[in-house]
């Protein structure tokens, strides 16, 4: 792997004097001083290292100083020596000391040996002297002394160990879209804050990781500026001074730490007054290629390249332009390598930064294929677990994914990614960090790790608890980070010692011994099964439209189908099992169960949570320090308790539900009625222990937040919020029951009011029919209707051309002088040749007319073709577009925006009615 090119004016050289003031308090007289020697030359990070070393060596009562030179012979007695397996002065001083010292040829491997009079630190490359230096620092503290012998020689085993940073917010910025934050002190006072990067940046070296990754989705225009397009830079003068002056601050400082700094974009976005000018929208999925934005793209690349050429660069392909396909691949290699090349061309150097490419709603084993003939220094990123943490058993076809990137001949680095099942609590699991870890190596075959903040990725720096002055991610979630990090560096430790490890680490956080240390792991350790077992077998989608610890939806437990189920989440990120509805399906005929089953894990989270509350509450009266970080945890402890009964409950509610569906026996509708209750009951204790403890649960507040319900305005993001929802749920249960005793009543229970056309004038002349038996579809083909929803009947749906549709996709223009839905109907398959319906896990943008959910399942049944969904966008009065890409589609008509539209399961499929319930709790 090649490092990025040190850019020698960014660095501070100089010679290291370190006083020995903190050690005065514990050092007598005789206190023995220490010789460091470094090179003359000494790399900025091998200058670090000696620092840092010196530091440790005062904590523990020696005085020190250090001295570069070439030459050990005038050295006095003890020193230590860091340098590099090239360096003059590591032959010198291997030769005079007697010392044979021989780091692992690896990447920034080390070597510590001892003699009577010295330890030399040899490191393979800088980075193995700065991590040499770290371990005997770590060392002398274990030991409150210099070791009298040490013979130590390690590498990593991951060669990219990186964590990120999002220069985004949980909202939008007015006027703006997603992704699309500029770099300010208004919008990220805390980017500015060079204390706060100096604390990060820090931490990341204790944990021995080595990238910085910043996530934004057009930083270009934010810091470079482009001789062609003056007019698209999106800052003023005086903040452009200060983004160049935090760039070049944070790179520097970064790269002493050995840490590589490399910057994120989404594809295709351009700056806001580059779109204004040109009257184009910042971003659109549906747009193609075009030259002035692919030009301003490829140069805005250059300028950055040839400004910080020590800057590695992340590229999302997808989520912002249409998924999958060949404009991938020519945006890649036309655009943005280019764009790489031409600022080295500037700079007149061939060294290539690093170009990591994100296998995100791209066909990254293609686009590569196509990518390395032209550039080699490439890796590749795709998320572990989607975005949550569900396993550490991934398979099936994304773990296929993963070992074809891997086996492409370079890096594969696994993206522990937003992690929205685990927000907003505490997560500090190392055996199953440990065992993903291993996930990792074992079966993707993979060899690096990006790694999400732990919670609140959206609302960086700062955690969601309540607190008097606001707790920062990496004081709060030093677990998450060190545990990630220490399996990346090596995996396979021994489990027992482990045990012993962070049971003495934690106990010393708290002031107390390594038995009640061993009682928070614990409570960590049992909490830490919870929210990845609950969505991995009741979840509906592993994307942070899903907030988990919100709870769900009896409907969603019952139909997850009707909202968009990603079928990833139960083939791939998780051990093989059945979902609830294969389950009860299953228990009714007899037959036998495969794998994880819901009342397995309905009994597992249970007991995992009672495990945890029992080992915080014994470890409690032992603490002596940080006591109110150490009371939060308590009180999460409690809260994954109350979540994992709530879940359990409702999940054997929604077991007799089910079984309803086959018996049609009211009393098994009737036993769900106290389990339901209890979920309802334990709800409350989650609303009782976060009202006064949390902020909020996600920290993405937007109307890409679907599920259990929706986020608009920043709405329905704490527990008090959801708990009406709730309750509503279970009174509609028990009067659906009892109207269910009357005639009738579930005939009439059913049957909905029929959909109003709204009145639209539409840009060109299109052939309308009715929804009804018989009707055909489209003006190119003979397909036809043979069974429909009664609702859609009066609506005036518009005829299309097919052949059309698959070669430019459809675009209808229309005028409104009121707000209005447009119902579209997307078939419910997965081959190319139909339009994929709006899906949050790949595309953004996929809510921004209210359209990721299926308002009407199974609506439609079409002669030789799958059965339809129906999506509804919504648009303002005015002249309107709706744009949709390449496949068959189908547009039903227009409805007032302002009238109701209930969400519900029509259960339309091919052979006759399939049977759902939802109308049970709605």
């Amino acid at each position: 792997m090649k490092f990025f090119k040190t850019v020698s004016a960014l660095l501070f050289v100089t010679t290291l004097s370190i006083p020995a003031l903190h050690a005065q308090e514990k050092a007598t007289a005789t206190a023995k001083t220490v010789a460091i020697v470094i090179p003359v030359d000494a790399h900025a990070r091998v200058q670090f290292g000696a620092e840092k070393l010196a530091k440790g060596l005062v904590a523990a009562g020696y005085k020190t100083r250090t001295v570069k030179a070439n030459d050990v012979t005038a050295v006095s007695k003890p020193a230590i020596v860091i340098a590099t397996k090239d360096d003059a002065l590591l032959n010198k001083a291997t030769a005079i000391y007697k010392v044979s010292t021989q780091p692992l040829s690896t990447k920034e491997g080390f070597a510590i040996n001892a003699s009577n009079d010295a330890i030399i630190i040899s490191g393979n490359d800088a980075s193995g002297a700065l991590y040499g230096s770290l371990e005997l620092a770590e060392q002398i503290a274990a030991q409150k002394k210099l070791p009298s012998t040490v013979n130590i020689v390690d590498a990593p085993e991951m060669v990219m160990r990186g964590a990120c940073v999002g220069l985004q917010k949980p909202v939008y910025l007015p006027g703006r879209h997603v992704y699309e934050y500029p770099y300010t002190p208004e919008t990220f006072p805390w980017f500015y804050d060079k204390a706060l990067w100096i604390k990060y940046l820090d931490m990341m070296v204790d944990n021995r990781m080595n990238s910085l990754y910043l996530w934004n989705g057009h930083p270009f225009a934010s810091l470079v500026k482009l001789k062609d397009y003056p007019y698209a830079v999106e800052v003023d003068d005086e903040t452009f001074k200060k983004n160049e002056e935090m760039f070049t601050f944070l790179t520097t400082e970064a790269d002493k730490r050995g840490i590589w700094v490399v910057q994120m974009f989404y594809n295709i976005i351009v700056s806001k007054p580059f779109a204004e000018k040109h009257g184009i929208k910042t971003q659109d999925r549906n747009r193609p290629i075009v030259p002035l934005i692919a030009d301003y793209t490829r140069k805005s690349i250059a300028a950055f390249v040839e400004k910080y050429p020590n800057v590695g660069l992340l590229v999302a392909l997808g989520e912002a332009m249409e998924g999958v396909g060949q404009d991938d691949i020519d945006w890649f290699t036309q655009t943005i390598i280019p764009g790489v090349k031409d600022g080295l061309k500037a700079l007149g150097d061939t060294t290539e930064p690093p170009i990591v490419l994100r296998a995100h709603d791209t066909d990254a084993p293609a686009v590569m294929k196509e990518a390395l003939p032209l550039y080699k220094n490439l890796y590749t990123m795709a998320k572990y677990n989607g975005e949550a943490l569900t396993t550490y058993t991934p398979r099936g076809p994304w773990a296929e994914l993963h070992r074809k990137l891997s086996n492409i001949g370079t890096v594969q680095i696994e993206n522990v990614h937003i992690l929205a099942n685990l927000e907003p609590f505490r997560y500090g699991s190392p055996d199953f960090i440990q065992k993903s870890v291993q996930a990792m190596h074992n079966v993707y075959q993979a060899n690096g790790l990006h790694l999400y903040p732990e919670a609140s990725y959206w609302d960086w720096p700062y955690t969601a608890d309540k607190a008097e002055k606001r707790l920062l991610q990496i004081d709060r979630d030093w677990i998450w980070n060190k545990a990630w990090s220490r399996y990346a560096w090596k995996a396979n430790r021994d489990r027992s010692k482990e045990i012993n490890y962070w049971s003495n680490i934690i106990g010393k956080e708290y002031g107390t011994n390594a038995q009640n240390g061993k009682h928070i792991l614990t409570a960590y350790e049992e909490t830490g099964e919870i929210a990845p077992k609950l969505l991995r077998r009741f979840g509906i989608t592993d994307g942070n439209r899903q907030t988990l610890t919100l709870g769900m939806l009896m409907t969603q437990l019952i139909n997850p189908y009707r909202y968009g189920l990603f079928t990833l989440l139960y083939n791939s990120e998780g051990p093989e099992g059945e979902m609830l509805t294969e389950y009860a399906e299953k228990e009714w005929k007899k037959q036998p169960h495969i794998g994880e089953t819901p009342v397995q894990v309905i009994n597992e989270v249970r007991a995992h949570g009672d495990k945890a509350v029992k080992a915080i509450e014994l470890a409690a009266p032992n603490v002596k320090a940080n006591k109110a970080e150490f009371a939060r945890i308590k009180n999460d402890m409690h809260i994954y308790n109350a979540l994992a009964n709530n879940f359990a409950s409702k999940a054997e509610a929604a077991l007799h539900v089910l079984r309803y569906k086959y018996s049609n026996d009211i009393s098994d509708l009737e036993k769900a009625v106290p389990h339901l209750q209890n979920s309802v009951d334990y709800y409350k204790q989650l609303v009782d222990l976060t009202k006064d403890t949390y902020l909020y649960a996600n920290s993405m507040q937007t109307q890409q937040r679907k599920i259990p319900v929706g986020g608009n305005d920043g709405k329905m993001k704490e527990w008090w919020e959801l708990l009406p929802i709730y309750e509503q749920e279970l009174t509609t249960f028990k009067r659906k029951i009892d109207s269910l005793k009357a005639p009738q009543a579930a005939q009439v229970a059913n049957k909905r009011p029929v959909l109003k056309s709204a009145d639209v004038k539409l840009d060109g002349t299109y052939e309308n029919y009715l929804v009804s038996t018989g009707s055909s579809l489209f003006v190119d083909t003979a397909t036809y209707i043979k069974d429909y929803a009664e609702e859609l009947k009066a609506l005036n749906a518009i005829k299309l051309d097919r052949n059309k549709q698959l070669a430019e996709g459809t675009t209808l223009r229309f005028s409104n002088t009121k707000p209005v839905k447009v119902l579209v109907g997307y078939f419910n398959d997965k081959d190319r040749r139909f339009l994929q319906a709006p899906q949050l896990e790949t595309d953004a943008s996929a809510n921004d007319y209210g359209q990721a959910e299926a308002k009407i399942n199974n609506a439609l049944l079409v002669s030789g073709m799958p059965p339809v969904n129906i999506h509804t966008y919504s648009f303002k009065p005015g002249n309107n577009t709706l744009t949709l890409a390449k496949g068959t589609v189908l547009i039903l008509g227009f409805v007032d925006d302002n009238e109701p539209f209930p969400t519900y399961d029509t259960g339309l499929v091919s052979g006759g009615v399939k049977r759902e319930l939802d109308w049970l709790f709605e």
